[in-house]
């Protein structure tokens, strides 16, 4: 599950309060109780005043959440990926398909950003920026985006399409 302590950590006097834990994992003390109370941790002991007490294994965890959360993971994904990591006998196969889909998701999310920006950048282009009131950019975007802009030749996803003919082929300019 975790790997061997780092000097670090073997200089701690665990249990640590949440503060500490916090600052060793990277995560705010705000965010460890939310996935304290997610089910993403176990239950972590508490001192007689009621005072969180965190284990080094409880700080591996967190650090393991805050490294999928960078990844881009979301909390579905992590809750499945927390409980893989705590288990020994897990397939590898569970977790590749859990990241497998995730690149998936990651992929068509770049994909929609490109095809935005290949559309910003056309409008930008479109856009003489002078003291006239028309305006390419504002034309697109007073337009609601439609199915039946699929087809623009910059490969606009259903994220973005551009709504205007013009903004579509960049030949024609817009007047409304």
């Amino acid at each position: 599950m975790a790997d061997e302590p780092s000097e670090q950590d073997l200089r701690v006097p665990w249990p640590v309060n949440i503060g500490t834990a916090a600052r060793l994992s990277g995560i705010s003390p705000k965010m460890l109780r939310h996935y304290e109370a997610l089910g993403l941790l176990a239950a972590v002991p508490r001192t007689d005043s009621n005072y969180r007490q965190y284990s080094l294994a409880d700080v591996h965890t967190l650090r393991f959440i805050r490294r999928a959360r960078d990844m881009g993971f979301g909390l579905d994904a992590i809750t499945e990926l927390v409980s893989l990591w705590h288990n020994r006998r897990r397939s590898s196969a569970s977790v590749k398909r859990i990241a497998q889909k995730h690149m998936e998701e990651l992929s068509a999310r770049i994909e929609a950003l490109q095809a935005m920006q290949r559309t910003l950048d056309h409008l930008l282009n479109l856009c003489p920026g002078d003291g006239r009131p028309d305006c390419p950019i504002l034309d697109d975007l007073g337009h609601p985006t439609t199915e039946a802009c699929a087809t623009v030749p910059h490969k606009a996803t259903k994220l973005y399409t551009p709504a205007t003919p013009a903004a579509q082929d960049g030949n024609t300019p817009l007047r409304h």
